[in-house]
Order: C-alpha cells, then structure tokens, then sequence
C-alpha cells in the first residue's frame, strides 16, 4: 500500500466518478417509528444512491425526510421513486437540483438573517430563497391570525403592513418550514423596528447625536446622566428632591407599557446626555425633559420634544402636559416652540402646560388664562 494514498483523478472523489452522478431533493413521509428510516435509506443504497444531507420535520402524519442525495446519472425520477416506495416511503417527492442544494439548513439561514439585517426588504426574495420553488405575492389585509399555514399557502405578516402569502405547488409546506419562514420574519421586523427607532440629530453648533428608544438595559448609563446633571436641573425635572429615581424606579418606567422614553446619545463614547419621558393615560400624556448641565441651551431638549409629539400623534394621543415651575422659563419656551395650542393653569409654583395634538378641525377654543393676562 501507498502511502500517503494517491489523490483521486479530477472528477473523482472517494471512488464514485462525480461525472456520472447527479444530485437530488427527496422528500418523503415515513411512519415514525424505530428503523424505519433506516429502512428507507437502505433502499436507496440498493440503487446506489448516496445520502448528502438529511433533515426530519416531524407532522402529524409522520416524519418527513427530506434529503439530498447523490445517484448515478442513469436513475430516473420514477427509479428514485420506485426505490422510496420500497423503502416504506409515502407521498414522496424528488427533484433534480444543483450545487446550490449542497449549502445546509442552518448555514443557509445564517446568511439570509444576515441578508434581512443587511436590508428588510429583501424579506421575500429571503423567503424564496429559504422555501424555494414557490411564489411570494402581498396584500394589504391584514395577516390572519388563524389559517396562516396549509399545505401550498404561508400566510405570514409584512413587517411594512399587509400580508405575504407564500405559494408552493409541491412538495407540501411542513410545520418546520413555516416556522423558519416566520422567524425570518420576526427577524426582519425587528430591524424594521430598531431602525426606525433610531435618528441621527444634527445639532446648531454641529455636534452630531444618535437619538433612539431607551429599553431596561439602559438604566446604567441613565443613572450616570443624572449623576452629570447639577441639583438645580434634577430638582427642576422632578419638582422635588434633588436625587431623581433610583434603579429600580428607572427600571420600572423604561418597562411601561403606558410610556415611552427616547434618549440622545454619543455613540462613540457610549455616553447619555439627554432623555425625553413620554407616560400617557387614556388619550393624554406627560412628557419631562432631562438634559445635562453641558448641553443645556443648544436646542436639545427642543429636538426630544419635537420627536416626542410626532410619537404622541401617531398613537393619537390628544393632548399634552407638561409639569413645571412657574419660573422654568427654558422649559416653557420649548413647550411654545412646538408650534401648538397651548393652555396653562398654575397650582402654587407649578405651573402645567398643555399643547393640544388633536387635527385643527377637531380642536374646540379653549381660554388661556396667561395668554389673557397679557393681551
């Protein structure tokens, strides 16, 4: 014997001339039992026919086998289905593909996902790609929330609104398949979500923001922006106390699900130097403001609270209170630069400013005490 073994001649590869071999998908449903799958591949030995891959997507009817094999070139479709119904396959379904077929389940997922990051819209080419052979069409209906899997048809929710539906004549969608099809869509609405949750701020002086919602996660570097902040400005934000929240306060309100909070950051020093709270109850809100001492006065806060009424509108919020000092002149001259109605009323040195968010035609006139006073 030689050693090492003499390399096989091109287009060889174990001692089976790929030249004369052809590579298929083979799908087909066996009882679930010990050694019946065994079974089945037994058979396909017997025509030499060589197992490349194997997935099991488990059904209420049995398991389904779906492989790719390699089988010489003179193996027909019907031979191939000749040699499953052998081996105890039922419902089979085989059909010639290429190199593409050799790339595994998991790998390919990986590069869609990272495809879908990449791009969400992409989402139905990515669902083509995964499903293969089949038709990806939208509607504007809403995704159901019943009947979104059958044996030919996905029904799966657009991240953008609507519905996709996926069409495949054969082999029959598994339950396996729909729900890799739906974690990519969990996946690309997501990044949907993330980037539309995410604005770059270009401020006055030039200094560049990242401006984003804020989650539990963020309660550290939220406890360092107060810490920057002096005693004056937390106790004007809190109309009390000079400490502000602790952790689990600010965890509790960056968890409500009746509120909302937007943070300016610097990326690149992973540091908070503002923060916009958003609490609604029915179809008002509170909304405070925090800015740190060094970025104070450069149309920051103006920047959170003008983002804050366009997130309170498309909630169809309809007004908007703002509890201050009555001697917070920064703080009201921000609320009147929204550019909507305003109304005051004052209880000792707190004075509540409110801007009305409804459609101009759906506003009825409300006296302004101050706005009075002054005229």
């Amino acid at each position: 014997m030689l050693w090492p073994p003499a390399a096989p001649e091109p287009g060889q590869a174990g001692g089976r001339n790929r030249e004369n071999m052809t590579l298929w998908r083979v799908r087909a449903t066996v009882d679930d039992r010990p050694g019946y799958l065994a079974v089945l591949t037994a058979s396909l030995a017997l025509r030499s026919v060589n197992i490349l891959s194997v997935q099991v997507h488990a059904t209420e009817a049995g398991a389904v086998d779906d492989f790719l094999v390699d089988a010489p070139d003179q193996l027909s479709e019907a031979d191939l289905l000749a040699a499953i119904a052998k081996g105890r396959g039922r419902e089979a379904w085989v059909r010639r593909t290429d190199a593409h077929g050799l790339v595994d389940t998991p790998t390919q997922l990986l590069g869609l996902a990272a495809r879908l990051v990449r791009d969400p819209d992409e989402l139905g080419s990515a669902l083509s790609t995964l499903l293969g052979d089949c038709a990806v069409s939208w509607r504007p209906e809403p995704c159901p929330t019943r009947q979104g899997f059958g044996e030919s048809l996905l029904q799966l929710p657009d991240p953008a609104g609507g519905t996709l539906r996926v069409h495949r004549l054969a082999p029959a969608f598994t339950p396996s398949e729909y729900a890799r099809a739906h974690a990519l869509v969990d996946l690309a609405t997501t990044t949907v979500r993330q980037a539309a949750s995410r604005w770059q701020l270009l401020l006055p002086d030039g200094d560049e923001l990242t401006v984003r919602l804020a989650g539990p996660d963020d309660v550290p570097t939220l406890q360092d922006l107060h810490a920057e902040c002096s005693p004056d400005s937390r106790y004007r934000r809190y109309l009390a106390g000079t400490g502000g929240p602790n952790p689990a306060q600010l965890g509790r309100l960056l968890a409500s699900t009746h509120g909302t909070t937007l943070i300016a950051e610097r990326e690149s020093e992973l540091r908070v130097v503002a923060m916009a709270n958003l609490v609604w109850d029915g179809p008002e809100a509170e909304i405070g403001l925090l800015v740190a001492d060094a970025w104070q006065r450069r149309g920051l806060g103006s920047a959170l609270l003008h983002r804050m009424v366009r997130l309170a509108i498309s909630a169809g919020l309809e007004a908007l209170h703002a509890h201050t000092h009555a001697d917070n002149t920064p703080m009201i001259r921000t609320m009147r630069r929204m550019g909507r109605p305003l109304r005051h009323s004052a209880d000792g040195p707190i004075l509540t400013v409110t801007a009305d968010l409804r459609p101009e035609g759906a506003r009825s006139p409300v006296p302004d005490p101050e706005a009075a006073d002054s005229a």
